[in-house]
């Protein structure tokens, strides 16, 4: 479950209280880690509120450098839960901390056998192979608009960006697609979340939309265009899908759309 950000944590929390229910609800044992945020307060609210939705456990894992992400006793504590929170903050820090070490390794493994992995703003993104590090908004695209780096690799046909419509990163994200024209752009609005099944059908919930960028015909002139220049993209397809939609990843369409 990859959430835009500013997701709702004062009334309904529809979303989070998705996430217990994905995890096993009164069975559910969740490990949050904050690393991207840095400071361990930053997993304290999730703890009330999944504890409050029912979850059985909820435990911060404070995971501050490479000797936290291979200590065997963090490892441990992710092999025993049913889910997987990633907070907000700099996905970065999240992916050079984390990146090579045992405990990147358990999340994955834990991911490929059902385990659900959410991740809210740097979360979000740092769960696919290539990840957006950091960049500019604005409406036109450019090729200095983005940078991108390895992320945890969770999926991998995948870039993720968050806080997308309050942002301006409609532009960043096509930006992205044109470098990397085999993968799938999604950008998540705030308070909305994009939850991806073991069938890569993709389904919307929440208050904003998911914008699908489909880069299979796209064409640019990015390889020929440097710093502030803007690009010529043609044949992006684009999508928007809102909460009750859902989008097949592996047939790059949509398979349920709410009318």
């Amino acid at each position: 479950m990859a959430i835009g950000g500013a997701e709702d944590k004062l009334r309904e929390r529809a979303i989070l209280r998705r996430v217990v229910d994905l995890s096993g609800n009164g069975h559910s044992r969740i490990a949050i880690i904050p690393t991207a945020s840095g400071h361990q307060e930053a997993g304290q609210r999730y703890i009330r509120i999944f504890e409050e939705f029912g979850a059985d456990h909820a435990e911060v894992i404070d995971i501050r450098d490479h000797s936290d992400a291979n200590d065997p006793a963090n490892v441990r504590l992710i092999e025993e839960c049913t889910g997987i929170f990633l907070t907000g903050g700099n996905q970065i820090r999240m992916s050079s901390i984390l990146g090579g070490t045992r405990v990147a390794a358990a999340i994955r493994e834990a991911n490929r056998s059902g385990v659900t992995v959410a991740g809210t703003s740097a979360g979000a993104s740092a769960m696919t192979a290539v990840m957006v590090a950091g960049g500019k908004r604005g409406r036109t695209p450019r090729a200095n608009m983005v940078q991108m780096a390895p992320g945890l690799g969770l999926i991998d046909t995948l870039i993720i960006d968050q806080h997308f419509r309050e942002r301006d990163r409609v532009a960043r994200l096509l930006t992205m697609v044109s470098y990397n024209p085999g993968l799938i752009g999604i950008g998540i609005d705030e308070d909305t979340a994009a939850l991806i099944g073991p069938d890569d059908r993709m389904e919307v919930l929440g208050n904003g939309s998911v914008m699908i960028v489909d880069g299979s015909q796209l064409t640019s002139d990015i390889f020929a265009k440097r710093g502030a220049s803007p690009l010529t993209i043609t044949n992006a397809l684009v999508h928007f899908v809102a909460s009750g939609g859902i989008f097949d990843l592996d047939q790059r369409r949509p398979v349920a759309v709410r009318w």
